[in-house]
């Protein structure tokens, strides 16, 4: 799974800045996820935004921050002369070529750029300029709770689902269960959930399905702790042996987990990968690591998957560990390396 972050989509666009002319007057995000990579360009590079529909109606963005910024505002849409249009990934690019479409229906005449910033190929048919290539499967922090993948994904419930219960709240009395009922909803998913696997005890069953169904949360199953109490389990210590034990065993292909260290723990356990929400980085089984890299380098070029010097290897490693792990994840395991050593 190559999953990228927020923050790992600011890195790309930084790092990718360079590529573009540096006289876009215009930066136009296709709704809805291209609004947030537009923003991000807008805000780095000093351009005037807008989204498409506001961009078809002649308006934009309004924005006190720079003399730069207010000229182009000043100026109007029909007074752009080079304009970006993008989008924060592209698949089989209906969406750029809808884009494309409303654009000449509008007679709106300007120099076009149309770029995304993730593409699964380096070239695009309607797209300009990939920023990075990023093969299937594939999951963005913006849409982890939407994407077709989490059929086929243990997802926790706590943390995830809504939020954590408070100190008071979790009193494995009328507190707990006042909380399972009022839970705040935190992420919600759009698809139906393979497994929800949590720590929360088999006791609770009811209040939870009450919970998940009042919130429209769709799942095949609910994966539960068999404990008589909350005492018993904390002196058991079980919450990521338990979730890990069953991922291991499942046919589930990722595990999503609220905390960093139950994360580290069940990708270490289960011997799968696991996104963590707390973090926004998928964890990797330590004794598994070189073979995902590996399986990884398959979408290397043939210059750097053959390469024999050890710079070839090393430049293939650290390609295959930021295409895996993206660029937060990356200097991760970086950092634990270094320790390890």
């Amino acid at each position: 799974m190559h999953y990228r972050s927020i923050a790992d989509m600011n890195d790309t666009i930084v790092a990718h800045l360079h590529r573009l002319p540096r006289d876009i007057d215009l930066v136009v995000g296709v709704p809805r996820s291209g609004i947030l990579a537009a923003n991000l360009v807008s805000l780095t590079a000093n351009i005037a935004m807008t989204d498409l529909d506001s961009f078809i109606d002649g308006k934009i963005y309004t924005s006190g921050i720079s003399t730069k910024r207010r000229a182009s505002l000043d100026r109007g849409v029909a007074e752009m002369r080079k304009i970006l249009v993008i989008d924060d990934s592209v698949n089989r690019g209906d969406a750029m070529r809808e884009a494309r479409r409303r654009i000449e229906a509008a007679g709106i005449r300007a120099d076009f750029i149309f770029a995304s910033v993730y593409g699964h190929l380096p070239r695009h048919d309607d797209i300009d300029f990939v920023f990075e290539t990023v093969p299937h499967p594939r999951m963005f922090q913006w849409n982890f709770m939407h994407h077709i993948f989490l059929e086929q994904s243990c997802v926790d419930i706590d943390g995830v689902l809504c939020l954590d219960p408070t100190e008071a709240e979790n009193d494995d009395g009328p507190a707990y269960e006042k909380f399972l009922g009022e839970a705040r909803p935190l992420h919600g998913p759009t698809r139906k959930i393979g497994w929800l696997v949590t720590s929360r005890l088999e006791k609770y069953r009811k209040l939870t399905e009450a919970w998940l169904d009042k919130h429209e949360v769709r799942y095949d199953k609910l994966i539960m702790l068999d404990l008589p109490s909350k005492a018993e389990r904390q002196r058991l210590g079980v919450h990521g042996s338990f979730k890990a034990d069953f991922y291991r065993k499942s046919g589930a292909l990722l595990f999503i987990e609220s905390e960093y260290r139950q994360a580290e723990n069940i990708a270490r356990l289960s011997g799968k990968p696991v996104l963590c929400v707390e973090t926004h980085q998928v964890m990797l089984p330590q004794p598994m690591s070189l073979a995902a890299l590996g399986q990884a380098t398959r979408n290397l070029p043939n210059r750097l998957k053959h390469a024999g010097e050890p710079a070839g290897r090393q430049a293939m490693l650290k390609k295959a560990a930021r295409t895996v792990l993206g660029e937060n994840g990356y200097q991760a395991l970086k950092g634990r390396l270094k320790r390890a050593n």
